[in-house]
């Protein structure tokens, strides 16, 4: 402060307020596919000078999401730069205050998605970018593979329909089956676990270009969520094309619970362009999860790390997200040649495969467990659908 100048005057309480009720509209209920703030879980906001209390109100005392909608409400608020403490006080919803969540949740179910061959149970996860060239589909490949090395049951739709790449990077080939008039997702085993995969590289030819647009490429996504034998699954990760375009939009339509993980590399660049992409994800109700940074660094043979594309994207990203920073994936050239050899490097023996086991254990742990929602905000859901369903029986 200069000699003679006044000192900045504090920001008014409701200012603050204000702005942690705007922060906490990027904490999805991934269930309902709405904002916390809208769903009225949000029962006050108590801003005293740089300290901050927020009471959120579940919809059950035991609801399984509690420490998925905490920790979200807590690196939404944390990342704003004044904040000094953060306390959460978490109660649970009157009747009046459910109902209330049923009203909102019967009008998103009339007004949403449409039905899928992808299971209520199974935890949707997209993989995306701002941009190509970040090493997305690497990502999705390996974290598929870590996963069902854990022995669970992994799907991946390749919904980059112009770049494909998953095939190729799994070593798989072949045409898709139907059966009963549904496409077959070609299955690979994996350890205990088992990776089902549907790509446009099983019915183009890799050379092929495919001069699609914006309806007929939201179609070929609906086709590979609707008229597919996807089966029971743990996960489903859904690669999708750089940027934010159609077949993004469609997919928040399609699958409203799905959830974001935010690829980037170093570069402040790499970083500004995938912020994009989350804000896309959260302006279409989805929940981000969390970040993953490829192409971190870079070690020598001789041991010396060089941070070529420099360093801290991934972290200032999900500082400025409010979402957790789930790994960083090192430069490595093990990574390009298992790709081009279709044996990814989560499979094998290498030094990689650790850092994507741990990856997964993240996911699967921390970032996006499986849940038992039949008591919480899923069992909601199922009332709201038969509700609906109901009303539009006695329409008819």
């Amino acid at each position: 402060m200069s000699p003679g100048s006044a000192p900045t005057p504090p920001t008014p309480a409701p200012e603050r307020e204000e702005e942690v009720r705007r922060s906490l509209r990027a904490v999805i209920d991934p269930e309902l596919g709405d904002t916390i703030v809208d769903l009225g879980m949000v029962r006050a906001i108590t801003v005293t000078g740089d300290d901050v209390v927020v009471d959120v109100a579940l919809t059950i005392a035991a609801c399984p999401l509690r420490s998925q909608i905490e920790r979200d409400v807590r690196g939404q608020i944390e990342a704003l730069d004044w904040v000094r403490s953060l306390a959460i006080r978490i109660a649970t919803m009157d009747a009046a205050e459910r109902a209330a969540v049923m009203a909102r949740a019967r009008w998103k179910a009339r007004e949403d998605a449409p039905e899928t061959a992808v299971a209520a149970t199974t935890r949707v996860l997209a993989i995306a970018s701002g941009k190509g060239g970040v090493g997305k589909s690497s990502v999705t490949v390996n974290l598929a593979v870590a996963l069902a090395r854990r022995g669970l049951t992994v799907g991946i739709l390749d919904a980059d329909i112009w770049g494909f790449s998953v095939p190729r990077l799994l070593g798989m080939e072949g045409g898709v089956e139907a059966r009963q008039g549904k496409m077959v997702p070609l299955e690979q085993k994996v350890g205990d676990g088992l990776v089902r995969v549907l790509s446009m590289g099983f019915l183009a030819d890799e050379e092929q270009a495919i001069m699609w647009r914006g309806l007929v490429l939201n179609r070929a996504v609906q086709q590979f969520l609707q008229d597919a034998h996807w089966g029971d699954l743990d996960y489903l990760l859904i690669d999708l094309p750089p940027g934010t375009g159609d077949v993004q939009m469609g997919l928040a339509r399609l699958l409203p619970r799905t959830e974001m993980l935010v690829v980037t590399t170093p570069p402040l660049a790499a970083q500004k362009v995938a912020a994009r992409a989350a804000d896309m994800a959260r302006k279409g109700y989805l929940r981000v999860a969390g970040v993953i940074e490829n192409m971190s660094d870079f070690t020598c043979e001789h041991g010396t790390t060089y941070a070529l594309f420099g360093s801290g994207g991934g972290a200032r990203l999900a500082h400025g997200l409010g979402v957790p920073l789930i790994g960083s994936i090192p430069l490595h050239p093990d990574l390009a040649a298992a790709g081009d050899a279709g044996t990814p490097v989560a499979a094998g023996v290498g030094e990689l495969a650790p850092l994507f086991a741990e990856l997964a254990r993240v996911v699967a742990e921390e970032v996006a467990p499986l849940i038992e929602t039949s008591s919480c905000s899923a069992r909601l859901v199922e009332r709201v659908e038969a509700a609906v369903a109901s009303g539009e029986r006695q329409l008819d």
